[in-house]
């Protein structure tokens, strides 16, 4: 009967320990004190998949509590930027002053290493590369050595770094190698740029190293962001092969390019990333979801962009064009889509912080110019922020922009923008004398497809 009696004592025991076992932590906590803060900072994923406000009390102090994906983040407010390396049981603390953020950031608590060793990666490769733009100034030679001896120097930093785990060690090495070969992939066009060289062409040896570049391995890919930004590249570079070749728009030749890629999880990945914008710009979005469709394999991603594709049919041409009303007219008074009525109108939507945006401004003046008088009205819609307001009229004015200039004094979350998927800008819409869609991307002024769209319509 003991013996019984002992064994139940020892099987609750046994019990109880197994209760008693903590759970694995799935968060990650991010707290500190920003002093003379201007505003609350934001907490970014670098791939965006991750975006969260991190509010900083009237004390500047700040603690949240993460759900994230273990990886860099971005810890930011305005130009104050440093990188946090969270995962779960993260418990890093940071402290800033804003007045002078880059040299009194600081990191303390469960996880801080990594971000310590961030810090100083950062400070050492400015003081290696030197003021300015003279690490792209730099010859040939000098730069390829400067550029293996900052590799060199920070792979034995993080080497040395106590406290950091050999599998971050593993994938920073990896980080390291492609941020060195990424400098030589850009140095022929920076060099070109700095040196004052317009003609400057690398040689092939000192792109030798580029030649027998692999942009289907996996691990890399998940592992270094300089990697993925050297197959975005890739990407770009066969983009703009393809547009030419096969006289395609550049947004068709994109998504094309990105379906030729050989890994399957980075065909995915690129896939989504190219099509959630891209789809909302494509010329034939029916041609171009095609494409997306037929080559990811993601059922996530593929949900997604058939949903986006099912609202995209409804600004498809010949649909009726979602409205706006009693827009701010720069001229005096409202305007709404329906005054514009007996007329084509092609919209272009803007924003003064937007540098593409800006830089169509001339070709639209010539455009506006070329038919002034005759049956459309070109109509652009300033997408800034209600605190901009004055920004516009200034621009308006200094820039003497014509046609009809709007303010939807709602920035983006404005029926009209939102009705038309506009996810980027700048964004052109072309409508016909109903108020029917012609086109919801509409070629830019600066494309000569625009006039040729004109002619065809015998505006």
């Amino acid at each position: 009967m003991k013996k019984i009696i002992g064994l139940f004592v020892i099987g609750v025991l046994c019990f109880s320990c197994k209760q008693n076992v903590e759970k694995p932590i799935d968060y990650a906590v991010l707290s500190g004190e920003i002093t003379n803060k201007t505003g609350d900072f934001t907490l970014a994923a670098q791939d965006k998949s991750f975006k969260e406000i991190i509010s900083i009390g009237e004390d500047g102090k700040f603690r949240d509590t993460l759900k994230v994906q273990p990886g860099l983040y971005m810890f930011y407010s305005g130009r104050n930027v440093t990188k946090v390396y969270l995962e779960n049981g993260s418990n890093i603390v940071v402290n800033a002053d804003v007045s002078n953020f880059s040299e009194t950031v600081s990191f303390t608590g469960k996880g801080s290493e990594v971000c310590n060793y961030l810090e100083a990666k950062l400070k050492k490769e400015k003081e290696l590369k030197g003021e300015g733009n003279t690490f792209f100034v730099l010859e040939e030679a000098e730069f390829k050595a400067k550029a293996k001896e900052i590799k060199s120097v920070l792979e034995k930093m993080v080497s040395e770094t106590e406290g950091i785990s050999e599998d971050f060690v593993a994938k920073e090495k990896i980080e390291l190698h492609y941020a060195y070969l990424s400098s030589l992939d850009f140095y022929n066009k920076y060099h070109s740029y700095y040196a004052k060289k317009p003609d400057y062409i690398a040689s092939a040896s000192f792109l030798e190293e580029l030649k027998s570049l692999d942009y289907s391995n996996e691990e890399h890919y998940k592992a270094s962001p300089s990697y993925k930004n050297m197959v975005n590249s890739h990407i770009i570079e066969l983009t703009q092969k393809m547009s030419k070749e096969d006289s395609i728009s550049f947004n068709m030749a994109n998504i094309k390019a990105a379906a030729t890629l050989k890994n399957n999880y980075i065909k995915n990945d690129v896939l989504y990333s190219t099509a959630k914008m891209g789809i909302t710009f494509a010329d034939d979005v029916k041609a171009y979801y095609k494409v997306f469709i037929d080559a990811s394999t993601n059922e996530d991603y593929r949900t997604e962009i058939t949903e986006t594709y099912d609202k995209l049919k409804t600004v498809a041409p010949g649909q009726p064009s979602p409205k706006f009303v009693d827009y701010e007219n720069y001229a005096g008074g409202t305007t709404s889509l329906d005054d514009l009525k007996g007329k084509y109108v092609y919209i272009d939507i803007w924003a003064t912080w937007c540098g593409p945006c800006k830089a169509e401004i001339p070709f639209l003046q010539k455009v506006e110019k070329k038919y002034h008088g005759k049956n459309i009205e070109f109509v652009s819609i300033s997408v800034d922020k209600k605190e901009d307001h004055n920004k516009w009229k200034t621009m308006v004015k200094e820039k003497e922009l014509g046609g009809i200039q709007l303010f939807t004094g709602n920035d983006f979350n404005s029926k009209f923008i939102e009705d038309y998927f506009v996810m980027g800008i700048p964004k052109f819409i072309l409508l016909d004398p109903s108020g029917n869609i012609v086109k919801s991307s509409a070629p830019r002024p600066s494309d000569a497809k625009l006039i040729d769209l004109f002619n065809q319509l015998e505006i």
